[in-house]
């Protein structure tokens, strides 16, 4: 056999080896990120959302060219501090949304610059940021908060998530500030249809918030 063959060979049996090695890689992250997604829906507590950040760390550590993982450990540290936040403990929240925005820059680096989700983020980071002392930080934080909504709904106007964060401001804020109880209930039926005719792009995209605006819609039931 001639070296021109052994070495076709050899290349070959080294392209083979690691497409399979890959794929096997490929196949791995999907099931870790596929078990991790899962329990977004089945944490409760403040230290549940950090456990989870953490395990999407470790996902993202792996490999810095995708940006999910990076995406679901500023989601689930941003969800850590809304728990804080509806009992009361706002004393970390600028560090949450510190440690939020820190995955975020690393997500973008990774992500599509168009990235409807990531601006979504942004906003929840900065209302979490704001919520520290709302009447002081309404014309900083609150206004970016919403230039990042603009933002995403100007990419995905579809998105159902953005309807969703639309409708707990409009449900949340005090009547003496622009909100309302039942305008932001008709946004959250607005995003529950969305919800109907939303499809992610792949099975591990962000495609939480259907169970939030459900859960509001049973309360104006009872």
């Amino acid at each position: 056999m001639s070296k021109i063959k052994i070495m076709k060979k050899y290349l070959l049996g080294f392209a083979l080896a690691f497409m399979s090695l890959t794929a096997f890689a490929q196949a791995d992250y999907e099931k870790a990120m596929t078990e991790k997604i899962a329990k977004i829906e089945t944490c409760k507590t403040a230290e549940d959302f950090q456990v989870l950040a953490n395990d999407f760390h470790k996902i993202a550590g792996q490999d810095e060219t995708r940006w999910l993982p990076f995406y679901y450990a500023a989601f689930a540290n941003i969800q850590k501090g809304r728990v804080l936040m509806k009992e009361g403990k706002m004393e970390d929240l600028d560090f949450i949304a510190g440690q939020a925005q820190k995955y975020i820059n690393a997500a973008q680096h990774a992500a599509p610059s168009d990235n409807a989700e990531l601006h979504v983020l942004k906003k929840m980071a900065y209302s979490l940021k704001m919520m520290v002392n709302p009447q002081q930080r309404i014309n900083t934080d609150g206004a970016k908060a919403t230039e990042e909504l603009k933002a995403a709904e100007k990419l995905d106007p579809a998105n159902p998530r953005i309807t969703l964060i639309k409708a707990e401001d409009m449900y949340f804020t005090p009547e003496q500030y622009g909100g309302s109880k039942i305008k932001g209930m008709e946004l959250f039926r607005q995003a529950h249809e969305k919800f109907k005719k939303y499809t992610p792009k792949t099975s591990l995209d962000p495609n939480w918030g259907k169970a939030e605006a459900e859960y509001f819609l049973s309360l104006n039931k009872k």
